[in-house]
Order: C-alpha cells, then sequence, then structure tokens
C-alpha cells in the first residue's frame, strides 16, 4: 500500500483481532485496508476455523484467505497464564480489540472489556455476537441463518411456492462487520478529538438485520401487520421484479409514473399507462399479477439483451440476471477494481469497496500463515519467549 494518506486512513492505528470466522474477520480485514496493523490471534496448531473451510486452493482455504487479507497471525493460549500476560502487554500499546466469541467468554478467559481497559484506559473494544450483550436472547449461539431467521428477514425472502429462504450471502455476518468497522472508526474519532476514555462498542447481527428493513418496517408500522413473501417484486412499487424473457431472465424496476410511461411506450401499448388499474404506483401494486402477466407476453417475445437494450435506451432501469463469474468478469467490475491480484499470489484479494479521493485503499498482502508471527510479538509454539 502506498503513504497517500487518502489510502492511509488508519496508518498508525494497531488492531488485536482475536476473533475468527466471518464478522469480526471481515470487520478487522476492511480496517487492515485502511492501513490498520492488525494482529490476529489465532488458536495453537488449529488456527482460525475458517482456515479449515473449503474450498482450497494450493492447500490453503480461499475463504479464509478472502476475509483475513492484509493482516499478521499469532498462535495464543488464552488459558496459559504466561501468554495472557504477554497478551495484556500488547494491549496496552494497542489501538483496538475485535472479538465475536459468545457473550460470556471474554470474562471467563480474563480479556473482557472491564479487565483489558485496566491495560490501557484508551481502548477501543468492540464485540459482535448474533443477538448481543444482554437481553433474554444474548446468551443464545447464532450462525447467521439464525440471525436472519429471527430478524424477519427470512420471512420476506423467498416465494410462496418455497417458503422463508435465507439469503444467498451471510449477510448477517458480513454487514456486523460493516457496522463494527464503521462503529470503530467513528470511536477512534472521536476518541481523539472529544472522548480520550477507552469505549465499547457492542454490535449484534440480530439488531443489524432488524434495522436493514426499511421497507419492510415501513409496511408493518403503516398497516400493523408483518409483511409476506414477496420473491423477486418489491413490496411497494410495481412493476418491480424479475420477467422471463425469451432466453432467460430481465429486471425491470420501476418506481415513477414517468417510468411507467417509457414502459408501455417501449411495450408497444401506451394506453396500459392510462388504465384505471394501473394509473399510479399503489394501484399497480394492488393489480400486480395481471400487470405482470401484460409485462411478460411482451418480455417473453425477445431476448434479454433485446430488452435491455430497448429500455436502457428509453431510461427505463433493467438488467440481466448475472451469475457471480460474470460478474466478476466484467468490464465494469475491472473499472471499479473489485479484484486486486498480489505479485506472485495464486489468490485475488476482494478488498472494501470504497474510493477515497479517486483512490481504493487495500491491503497489499495475502493472508498470514498460522503463527508466522509469533516471534515478532514474543510468542513461541513452547509458550512465551523470555
Amino acid at each position: 500500500m502506498d503513504n497517500n494518506p487518502f489510502t492511509q486512513q488508519l496508518q498508525g492505528v494497531r488492531v488485536l483481532d482475536i476473533s475468527r470466522v466471518l464478522a469480526g474477520p471481515h470487520c478487522t480485514a476492511m480496517l487492515a485496508d485502511l492501513g490498520a496493523d492488525v494482529i490476529k490471534f489465532e488458536v495453537p496448531e488449529e488456527g482460525d476455523d475458517a482456515r479449515h473451510l473449503g474450498p482450497f486452493l494450493d492447500g490453503e482455504s480461499v475463504y479464509f484467505g478472502l476475509i483475513n487479507r492484509g493482516k499478521r497471525s499469532v498462535e495464543i493460549d488464552f488459558k496459559n497464564p504466561a501468554q495472557r500476560q504477554r497478551f495484556y502487554e500488547l494491549v496496552a500499546d494497542a489501538d483496538v480489540l475485535v472479538e465475536n466469541f459468545r457473550p460470556g467468554v471474554t470474562q471467563r478467559l480474563g480479556i473482557d472489556f472491564d479487565s483489558l481497559k485496566q491495560h490501557n484506559p484508551r481502548l477501543i473494544y468492540a464485540s459482535i455476537s448474533g443477538f448481543g450483550q444482554q437481553g433474554p436472547l444474548s446468551k443464545r449461539p447464532a450462525y447467521d441463518i439464525v440471525a436472519q431467521a429471527m430478524s424477519g428477514l427470512m420471512s420476506v425472502t423467498g416465494f410462496a411456492a418455497t417458503g422463508p429462504t435465507r439469503s444467498g450471502e451471510a449477510i448477517g455476518d458480513l454487514c456486523a462487520g460493516v457496522y463494527a468497522a464503521w462503529a470503530i472508526s467513528s470511536a477512534l474519532f472521536a476518541r481523539e478529538r472529544h472522548a480520550p476514555g477507552a469505549q465499547y462498542i457492542d454490535v449484534a447481527m440480530f439488531d443489524v438485520l432488524f434495522s436493514l428493513q426499511v421497507t419492510g418496517l415501513s409496511n408493518l408500522y403503516a398497516k400493523g401487520v408483518a409483511p409476506g413473501l414477496v420473491g423477486n417484486r418489491h413490496p411497494v412499487s410495481t412493476p418491480f421484479d424479475t420477467y422471463c424473457a425469451a432466453d432467460g431472465l430481465v429486471v425491470i424496476a420501476v418506481a415513477s409514473n414517468r417510468l411507467f410511461e417509457r414502459l408501455c411506450q417501449c411495450m408497444g401499448q401506451p394506453e396500459l399507462a392510462s388504465d384505471a388499474r394501473f394509473i399510479d404506483d399503489s394501484q399497480r401494486t394492488l393489480h400486480e399479477p395481471a400487470l405482470h402477466a401484460a409485462i411478460e407476453s411482451w418480455t417473453a417475445q425477445h431476448s434479454v439483451e433485446q430488452l435491455c437494450d430497448g429500455l436502457l435506451e428509453a431510461g427505463v432501469p433493467s438488467s440481466p440476471v448475472w451469475d457471480l463469474q460474470q460478474a466478476a468478469s466484467s468490464e465494469h467490475a475491472r473499472v471499479r477494481q473489485l479484484q486486486v491480484q498480489p505479485e506472485g499470489a495464486a489468490l485475488a484479494l476482494v478488498p472494501q469497496p470504497v474510493f477515497f479521493n479517486g483512490r481504493k485503499p487495500h491491503s497489499t498482502t495475502i493472508a498470514p500463515r498460522l503463527g508466522a508471527d509469533n516471534a515478532e510479538f514474543g510468542f513461541s509454539k513452547a509458550g512465551v519467549h523470555p
């Protein structure tokens, strides 16, 4: 990484990462992309559970590699008093600590916020969990699918024929990691400006997923009834869905009368725009099945490419449904620098996605070998170096 201040936003910030698997490591990878020095602490011999998750490339977990870029690795046994004492010494010089143990575990190990702030009164300590540090569900074990299921997100995701389904990605973990990185950055700023003491950050996947459901919550608050499955439809705006074309699916997204008029012109049925059933968004949503059938009778006669070309020329948002390989290999992904290939590395990295003054900060090193940095920080297989 270069020394440009706009790509080194967190240069000089040291992060102790005692998290594992996804939410915590995703958070700290984002901080590493911005120049933070991230030291990852792992279980001796075995390391982060994610090291053992497939698929594998050259014997290394691709999954682990994607979310542990730009870090250093130290093996530690927190139950070993000498190693825990050495960890306390590192805490004293750190800025941030990130953990995602189940609530209560860090207290038993003597590495909870109250214990560590005694060693560093300016420490920013972030805990990521399924349901937060307090509340009747706080002790409940939670993987992403549990948070999706209980937050209400699964109840609106899927079709009537399939029933509720999880998102295709672990968005509870990933979004919790993003919120944690946002909160840490805010806390670092506040510490420098007006809040010099230690700060404790509590991020819950349940809370995060609940807060993200703006459309569903607006329907719930307005109608007093929980929204149901919407498939690919938008629950408020219509037409806003996938439609069958002659060779696949096309997305058409219309959220105003003006756009609907343009769609009707493209369909060769301008009269639909003045049909009482479709006169405005609420009526179109009320009569969505009839409108869907009318649109699909048109889309079925054309290819996805033909439809998108015509709709986009008319200014109507539309798209094909790409798979991940198509998205990754697109020219747009190349221009947006969605993937970075470190020199000599077999695995491409996917850095944080934000540009700062036209430049995208990112880590330039791949995920570390387990314990690669033991010696530098005073640890060894047998314990702590004298």
